[in-house]
């Protein structure tokens, strides 16, 4: 199977240069038709933007700039318009705009908190949400979000960078639920490649061994038509692999034992790796501990109805 988006239209953010570059450049390689998304000076495309379009141009693809600001719905959504215009659909929207405000936590303050949280998160929410309706009326629509080992494991300095990332996981957890039925599907990529943001990071010698189309390689693969539904795809240095959501089979206790002290000293049971099993919506996780203490208790729950209430 060769994966081509020949007919489709992409918007890529935060594609001047880096991943967002490799990304707009691997989607119109493969025939689709993109959005070039960097804010530059004066709301303008930057002059980064525009040289990426020129490439994908050069190399006999389609593609225009825009610098709408992520973090502004306004923005945003004249850029969707744009699209639409131009080209009748958006297909496939890359959240792949960020920033970096560094700074360990009992520094941290609130503007280098929020501007962080506002261009990765509440950027990622801005552009899913623009686009939401044409991909639901058109009965598709692939959305990648771009999160982070720090967010899933943390990392020094980057208690902003971690609650933006991590925050996108739940974004898309809820998204695919809600686009399911109209063909959306979304998926979460935790690239590591050698960029402007990592540099310095680790020693050349390691940090050469990453790059931006490395990552786009797993971008593809989650943009095309066969590709999956709520996994969160790990890439760099050609290695990939998948970050999984997991709970333990966990443990009941009775009236009489729930206390602070029992906890403690049954950690070893809840914390146990066996019966480790995935979770797909927070009503499941509620359903998994109504049968937990159901069955310990001896009750019948066979003939309960169960599911949300429209």
């Amino acid at each position: 199977m060769t994966v081509r988006f020949d007919d489709r239209v992409a918007i890529v953010t935060g594609a001047g240069q880096g991943l967002g570059r490799s990304h707009a450049e691997g989607l119109a390689r493969r025939g689709a038709k993109v959005v070039v998304n960097d804010l530059g000076p004066d709301g303008q495309p930057s002059p980064s933007a525009l040289d990426t379009v020129a490439m994908i141009i050069e190399n006999g693809g389609e593609a225009f700039a825009h610098g709408a600001n992520v973090a502004d719905y306004g923005q945003v959504e004249a850029m969707v318009d744009e699209t639409l215009a131009k080209w009748g659909r958006v297909d496939i929207l890359v959240n792949n705009a960020g920033i970096l405000r560094d700074q360990s936590f009992v520094k941290m303050d609130d503007g280098k908190f929020s501007q962080v949280i506002d261009v990765h998160l509440k950027g990622a929410f801005n552009c899913s949400r623009a686009v939401w309706p044409y991909m639901r009326g058109q009965a598709y629509g692939r959305i990648v979000m771009t999160t982070s080992s720090s967010g899933l494991y943390g990392n020094f300095g980057q208690a902003n960078y971690a609650a933006a990332k991590l925050g996108q996981i739940g974004l898309m957890n809820t998204m695919v639920i809600e686009g399911e039925k109209y063909g959306i599907r979304v998926n979460c990529i935790s690239p590591i490649a050698k960029t402007a943001m990592t540099e310095g990071m680790m020693e050349s010698r390691a940090l050469d061994l990453f790059h931006p189309e490395d990552v786009t390689t797993g971008v593809l693969a989650l943009c095309a038509d066969d590709g999956p539904n709520r996994i969160i795809l790990s890439a760099g240095a050609g290695c990939f692999s998948a970050t999984r959501l997991q709970e333990t089979q966990g443990i009941f206790l009775d009236y009489d034992q729930r206390n602070p002290e029992t906890v403690l000293d049954r950690l070893p049971e809840i914390l146990s790796s066996d019966g480790l099993a995935d979770i797909a919506t927070g009503p499941m996780h509620t359903l998994k501990f109504v049968g937990l203490a159901a069955n310990a208790m001896g009750i019948d729950l066979s003939d309960a109805s169960w599911g949300p209430k429209a």
